[in-house]
């Protein structure tokens, strides 16, 4: 068996496992936070089958809305609903402290926002994404188009090496910046000092928010990790 595969199992494993950490608190009026990305789309499509349990879900992207739009499962605004009991996201890189990078896949900000308005915070990730210091994965910032020169100054002078993710608008209408080289020693002052550069929207850092629990797919079987 190929290491692809091993990994899609992994995966697979987890999302199953985020099932079963929610099922059982499902209820007719609860609205569920949804992620963006492979692991989240597993997620979604185990959802499926559970939709009589639950009245529907806010999405951090328009993919993961329209991925759970054909499932039957009704999509809300979040202006609409507040907060959610449970977000359920993956992460490009995770660290012990579940300190997280994310926005591979160009939906931080989104993330951010549901994740900021969640009660629990449930990450779910293959053991290739935990990491003992976060900056391996380049992270992600969003910028406001015209800033897009400006930013990236201001990053090289933090210590990064920022590259302009060519062709990537994301579903705000923003661009995306990748930091390169950039190992991150303290993660909630670095997420906070990054966010304070004029013309960012926001960075991939999820440190001041970081997750509640972390279900991570290891060769040996599930580990569930929680700080809180």
């Amino acid at each position: 068996m190929n290491q692809a595969m091993n990994q899609d199992e992994l995966k697979a494993a987890v999302a199953d496992a985020a099932i079963a950490e929610i099922k059982s608190q499902l209820e007719k009026d609860t609205i569920l936070g949804i992620g963006t990305g492979s692991t989240a789309n597993l997620f979604i499509d185990r959802l499926g089958p559970l939709r009589h349990l639950f009245k529907g879900a806010v999405a951090s992207s328009k993919a993961s809305a329209e991925r759970l739009e054909k499932l039957g499962i009704e999509v809300f605004e979040l202006n609409s609903v507040g907060t959610v009991p449970f977000y359920i996201d993956g992460a490009d890189e995770v660290n012990a402290n579940l300190h997280m990078i994310k926005g591979g896949g160009a939906a931080l900000t989104r993330e951010k926002i549901v994740a900021a308005c969640a009660k629990r915070f449930i990450c779910i990730a293959d053991g290739s994404k935990y990491v003992p210091k976060l900056g391996t994965f380049p992270l992600p910032v969003e910028v406001i188009p015209m800033a897009r020169s400006y930013v990236a100054r201001e990053l090289v002078a933090l210590g990064a090496d920022p590259v302009y993710r060519q062709g990537v608008i994301t579903d705000n209408g923003n661009q995306i910046i990748d930091c390169y080289e950039f190992m991150i020693d303290d993660p909630v002052a670095m997420e906070a000092r990054i966010n304070a550069i004029v013309g960012v929207v926001t960075n991939g850092l999820f440190a001041a928010r970081g997750a509640d629990v972390l279900i991570l797919g290891k060769a040996d079987g599930i580990e569930r990790i929680t700080l809180r």
